[in-house]
C-alpha cells in the first residue's frame, strides 16, 4: 500500500514538473518572439508577446525587462516603472545596470527615486556622461538647479563627440551653441554626423527643460526625434516630444 501511494505521489510530481518545464519552454519561446517583434519597431505587439510569457512563467525576469523597455516606447511609462522595478526584484544584483530604469522613474515624476537609481549606476559605469546628466536632470526637480549643479557625478573622458561639451554645459562652462559647433565639427560622415546632432540636441533640450525654458526645450527636443538613431535614447526622444505635444488635462 505505501508502495502504490508512493509511486502515485511521484507520477504527480513527475507530471507537475513535466507541465511546469513546457510552460518555462513556452514562455521562453514568446520571449524570443517578443524579443524580434522589439527589434522590428512592432512594441505593441512585443508587449503582448511578454505578457503572454511572463503568464506561463511570472519568474522569468528578462521579460520584465523587455516588457518594460517596450512599455515606455508606446509611452506607457508607468507601467514601465513597475515592469523595471519586478526585473530588480527578480535580479537584484542587476540593479547598478538598470539606468532605463532611471529614465523611466524621471517621466513618471519620481525624481528621487531616478536620481538614486543614476548614482547607483555610476558604481558600474563612471565615464558615462548621459548618466551624470540624468542624474542632474532628477535632482533639479527636487533640489534645483543650483544643487544639481553642484554636485554632478565626475566624469573624466566620455570619448562620444560631443558628449564632454554636453556635460560641460550642464556644469555651466559652455553655451549650447558650443555643443552643436563641436557636434558638426571636423568631417563626419553622414551618420557621424546624425548621430552627433541627435544627442546635442537632445540634451540641449533637457537642458532647457531643467532651466524651465519650454520653448526652446521643446524646439531641440523635436530636433533630436527628427535624428534618428538606432537606439533606445532615441524612444526617449520621441516620447518626450510626444508627450510635451500631448494635450494638457483641464
Amino acid at each position: 500500500m505505501t508502495r502504490i501511494i508512493f509511486a502515485v505521489g511521484m507520477a504527480l510530481l513527475l507530471s507537475r514538473v513535466t507541465i511546469a518545464d513546457e510552460a518555462t519552454d513556452e514562455a521562453k519561446e514568446l520571449l524570443i518572439k517578443a524579443s524580434k517583434a522589439a527589434d522590428a519597431g512592432e512594441s505593441v505587439r512585443a508587449v503582448e508577446l511578454t505578457s503572454a510569457a511572463i503568464k506561463r512563467n511570472p519568474s522569468l525576469a528578462n521579460a520584465y525587462y523587455l516588457r518594460g523597455r517596450e512599455h515606455f516606447r508606446i509611452g506607457k511609462v508607468d507601467e514601465s516603472v513597475v515592469d523595471f522595478d519586478k526585473y530588480v526584484k527578480l535580479q537584484p544584483n542587476l540593479e547598478p545596470r538598470q539606468w532605463e530604469r532611471g529614465i523611466s522613474y524621471y517621466y513618471a515624476g519620481e525624481f528621487k527615486k531616478g536620481a538614486e537609481q543614476f548614482e547607483l549606476y555610476q558604481t558600474y559605469h563612471d565615464n558615462d556622461v548621459e548618466n551624470s546628466t540624468w542624474r542632474y536632470l532628477c535632482m533639479a526637480r527636487f533640489a534645483g538647479v543650483e544643487k544639481a549643479r553642484q554636485t554632478m557625478l565626475p566624469i573624466k573622458n566620455d570619448r562620444r563627440v560631443p558628449m564632454m561639451q554636453i556635460f560641460d554645459m550642464f556644469r555651466g562652462k559652455v553655451k549650447p551653441n558650443d555643443v552643436l559647433e563641436v557636434a558638426k565639427a571636423g568631417e563626419p560622415d553622414a551618420n557621424a554626423l546624425n548621430r552627433r546632432l541627435f544627442y546635442a540636441h537632445l540634451y540641449i533640450g533637457l537642458f532647457y527643460e531643467a532651466a524651465g525654458k519650454a520653448d526652446l526645450a521643446k524646439k531641440h527636443i523635436g530636433k533630436a526625434a527628427n535624428h534618428k538613431i538606432g537606439h533606445y535614447m532615441w524612444d526617449v526622444a520621441r516620447v518626450h516630444f510626444d508627450l510635451l505635444n500631448k494635450p494638457k488635462k483641464q
